[in-house]
Parts: C-alpha cells; sequence; structure tokens
C-alpha cells in the first residue's frame, strides 16, 4: 500500500499575514506549504540508518490560488508522500481554509513539490531516499513519468538563468521599467534549516512579495496571487548570503498580470564565489475592486523587442494553462 505517512499543520492567520484589505499572502501560504512538505520529507529519508539528513526544496509544481484565504480563518495544511526516486521525494500538499464562526471551509492551495535528501555531516552529500510501497504499478509509473517531467523542465530554466533586470530612468507609466521592483535582504539564522541554508518557503515568500509590488505599481488596485508557476531551485542559498529578489511584468491579458521573479544570491565572506543566479519563477496576479470582483487589467506597454518577445512567450504560457483549465472542467463535469 502507498506510504501511510501524513503530515498536517494548522494556524490562524493574523493581520501580519495579510495585506491591507485582509487578503492573506500568496508567500504566506507558500511558506506554510513548503514547512509541512519540508517536515514530512525529512521525516520519511531519516527512518533509514545511516547518515541524519535534511530534506532541502528542489521544486515546487505551478500553484493555482483556487480561492482567498482571510484574516482570523485558520489555515490546515496537510502533505503526503505520493512518489520516491533515488535521490528525491515527492509531496502533495493540500491547504484548506477554516472559518471558526461558521465551521465553513474551502479548499484554497493543492501543490506539488521536490524534496532532495542532503547529509548533515557534509552539506554536498545527497542521501539515497527509502522508497515507499504503492498500491499499483501504475501509481507507481504514474510517479515516475512526473519525476522525469519535471527533470527536463529544470534543465529548461536553467538556460533563461542568465538574464538581468536593469534600472530605468524616468520610466513611463504602464511600462515594464515603471513597476519593476526589488528587494534586498540579509539571509540570517531565522531564515535557515539545520545546514545554514535558506528555507525554500522563505524564498518564495520573498518572491511573492517583490511580485506583489509589481502588479500593485502596475494596477494601483488591490491584488492578490493567482498562480505561481514552477518554482526551480538551482542554487542553495546560504546563511549571511545578501539575496537580490527582481520582479518585472512580462505578460497582462484582460483580467490577469505575469510577473518573472530572479533571485540572486551574493556571498558576503566567500566573495571568491562571486554573484549567482539561485531561483527563477512566475507568478501571475489578478487585480480586484473593493467587494472582491476582478477588475480590467491595464495593457502592458511594450517599448523593446526583448519586452515584446518575452509578452508573446507569456502569452503562449496563458493561453496554454486556460486550455489545460477549460479541459479539467470539462472531465470534471
Amino acid at each position: 500500500m502507498l506510504s501511510i505517512a501524513h503530515q498536517q499543520l494548522s494556524r490562524i492567520m493574523r493581520p501580519d499575514d495579510a495585506n491591507i484589505v485582509g487578503n492573506v499572502h500568496g508567500g504566506t501560504i507558500l511558506k506554510m506549504i513548503e514547512e509541512a512538505g519540508g517536515i514530512i520529507s525529512t521525516r520519511h529519508c531519516n527512518t533509514q540508518s545511516g547518515d541524519r539528513c535534511v530534506a532541502a526544496l528542489a521544486r515546487v509544481e505551478r500553484t493555482d490560488f483556487l480561492h482567498p484565504m482571510l484574516i482570523g480563518e485558520v489555515a490546515h495544511v496537510s502533505a503526503e508522500l505520493t512518489y520516491t526516486s533515488r535521490h528525491s521525494v515527492e509531496v502533495q500538499v493540500n491547504v484548506m481554509a477554516e472559518n471558526i464562526l461558521t465551521g465553513s471551509k474551502k479548499v484554497t492551495n493543492k501543490a506539488t513539490l521536490w524534496y532532495v535528501p542532503f547529509s548533515l555531516q557534509n552539506v554536498d552529500k545527497i542521501i539515497e531516499v527509502p522508497q515507499i510501497e504503492y498500491a499499483s504499478p501504475e501509481q507507481e509509473e504514474e510517479g515516475k513519468k512526473r519525476y522525469e517531467a519535471q527533470k527536463m523542465e529544470r534543465l529548461e530554466t536553467k538556460e533563461r538563468n542568465g538574464e538581468a533586470i536593469i534600472p530605468v530612468i524616468s520610466p513611463e507609466e504602464y511600462t515594464v521599467g515603471f513597476s519593476q521592483s526589488s528587494l534586498i535582504h540579509l539571509v540570517g539564522p531565522s531564515d535557515c534549516t539545520l545546514h545554514g541554508f535558506v528555507h525554500g518557503g522563505v524564498t518564495m515568500k520573498l518572491m511573492d512579495e517583490v511580485a506583489g509590488i509589481v502588479a500593485a505599481r502596475h494596477c494601483k488596485t488591490n491584488i492578490v496571487t493567482a498562480s505561481v508557476d514552477a518554482i526551480n531551485f538551482h542554487r542553495k542559498i546560504k546563511k549571511g548570503c545578501v539575496v537580490t529578489v527582481s520582479g518585472r511584468m512580462t505578460f497582462t491579458s484582460n483580467k490577469s498580470m505575469e510577473i518573472e521573479v530572479f533571485v540572486d544570491a551574493d556571498p558576503l565572506v566567500e566573495t571568491a564565489k562571486g554573484k549567482y543566479r539561485a531561483v527563477s519563477a512566475f507568478f501571475t496576479y489578478i487585480s480586484l475592486d473593493k467587494d472582491g470582483k476582478p477588475l480590467p487589467v491595464p495593457t502592458l506597454k511594450l517599448e523593446t523587442q526583448e519586452e515584446k518577445k518575452r509578452f508573446e512567450e507569456g502569452k503562449v504560457r496563458y493561453l496554454q494553462t486556460k486550455a489545460k483549465r477549460q479541459a479539467e472542467q470539462e472531465r470534471q463535469q
């Protein structure tokens, strides 16, 4: 039978978890998702004898935000092991929001994460993962297909990781340069695992903050995270590094915005290693009115050939996602 290992976390949403109108930040939810995934995968990888290890986040598959979560609601985050390869673990996570005044519940997120276990004695040594049992050979085969697909996509994203976001002087409103944003963060002990490397959830929260600033600058309205495309963690970020998180608008449809976010790490002590690209991802945001209804998004003004190219690539991703969502809805009917 399939591994019965489960993990559940619950926490009430506080004002500092949300934006000014009470919607919980997407980054807060992503951080809780990663915490649950990190606990269950680390626990599983230490069920065998040998080196003790900590599971590090390698990838998060596309994650949709199905319903908003509000201040005062309780987030219930449940995680389950669904596939193991020789050196990685797949974890599926569901998030439910509970209104403790009425008892009503709603599913807000479903996510799939991939972890790789690293030895506590040697941070560069990857530990072999104990295998889980499956309900059927077909279930194992489906898991293997997901594993191979994410491996290929991780390799593809490395190709665009050399890009940089350049500041623009006196940009025109609704252009890429007008809304692009960055934040700088010094990695401290509270951000890190037992290895002294940044938790994936901390990084995702910073990325969502920057993407949210880009979206708010473009729309000047209340904005919420609608989805996050696959996030690939290419390199670990060590305690003491300065990270620069940069975001820029790449595509707008009538009701949504796509924002590309990069995370660059700069070691303060081991300066010989130089600055490097650690993480990259695309976030999608929507604009809301005071009643929480979607608003039209101002069209992105394109000024360069590179911006036009990125816009067309974003349009392809938008149409592909739209087609997949419609096909899923038809299957459920």
